[in-house]
């Protein structure tokens, strides 16, 4: 019996590896200026997409001296996460499409404020243009320094020793407490990551709704003030969540984003106009269909009106 119970392990600490991934995870770090940022020169296969960082943390190739570049900047929805594989990146779709090297810096739940305080640190790399992917909660989702890397299961900062712990504690043991939680009609307490003076509300569906901060994202001004100074375009892609798509209009945190546009002179796609349903991963987040959509919108941009010198 316990020569079974051994072997049953040892095979499924081998499939839970070999197979999905475990102890292969994208990892974080910390940052004193944009909070946190995956980790440089990973090179990792999970749950069977292969994700991949350059040496600033960017998920892309060097930047390359030889080649025109622009930077993608964004959240989730332009990161892509474990479910996206590096190739089906629209920033890698534009690159191999157009020749020109777009730059990914982005990471999940990232803000205007993030992508321009990591341009701060960074610089530009000298690129000729800039494109910021954002959605409506990006409107007042300010930086809060609130300490995730380590903490939350999305944002690990070492590897797991045990494929077994991991599938435990950041997939099982997470989903028998929500259940838990369901059955008993209790929303979860998270209390600990949240910021003490955010605004929680709740939607037309009785979904949680947490908007950070009280005043309108910095890192929109700070965006256009880099660009500014290094005198190239700043161009803006709203993308629409999916309860927006169904709509047929953005939310009021949207149209915040498009008012601040309209206000700065920043040119604006609307990706509500040729976003459609089958193009979500989930609610918010683009599928390999989604993020081809977003690569010929930003080489429609920035190829064809002439947005970039080369």
């Amino acid at each position: 019996m316990l020569a079974f119970l051994f072997t049953t392990a040892i095979s499924m600490e081998l499939v839970l590896r070999l197979v999905f991934g475990f102890c292969n995870a994208p990892l974080y770090r910390s940052d004193k200026d944009y909070e946190y940022f995956p980790q440089p020169n990973q090179n990792r296969f999970r749950f069977f997409s292969h994700f991949k960082t350059n040496s600033y943390g960017m998920r892309s190739e060097e930047p390359d001296s030889t080649k025109t570049r622009v930077l993608g900047l964004g959240d989730s929805v332009i990161y892509g996460g474990t479910w996206m594989d590096q190739d089906s990146l629209a920033t890698t779709h534009f690159t191999s499409a157009t020749g020109i090297q777009m730059l990914n810096i982005s990471a999940g739940s990232w803000g205007p404020d993030n992508c321009a305080a990591y341009l701060r640190q960074h610089g530009t790399f000298g690129a000729s243009a800039m494109l910021l992917v954002c959605s409506s909660h990006d409107a007042y989702d300010v930086m809060t320094f609130i300490p995730i890397v380590g903490v939350l299961n999305n944002y690990p900062e070492h590897q797991y020793t045990l494929a077994l712990q991991e599938l435990y504690e950041r997939y099982f043991f997470p989903i028998v407490i929500g259940r838990i939680y369901s059955w008993l009609g209790i929303a979860p307490s998270e209390s600990q990551y949240v910021d003490p003076d955010v605004q929680v509300e709740r939607n037309a569906d009785n979904r949680q709704v947490i908007q950070k901060g009280l005043t309108f994202n910095p890192g929109f001004d700070e965006l256009k003030k880099i660009a500014n100074s290094c005198h190239i375009p700043l161009i803006i892609y709203l993308h629409a969540e999916k309860g927006e798509l169904a709509d047929g209009s953005y939310n009021d945190m949207g149209e915040t984003i498009i008012h601040w546009c309209d206000t700065a002179s920043v040119k604006l796609i609307l990706g509500i106009n040729s976003e459609t349903a089958d193009m979500y991963h989930d609610a918010i987040h683009f599928n390999t269909k989604g993020q081809r959509h977003l690569a010929e919108t930003m080489k429609k941009e920035l190829c064809s009106t002439n947005s970039i010198s080369r």
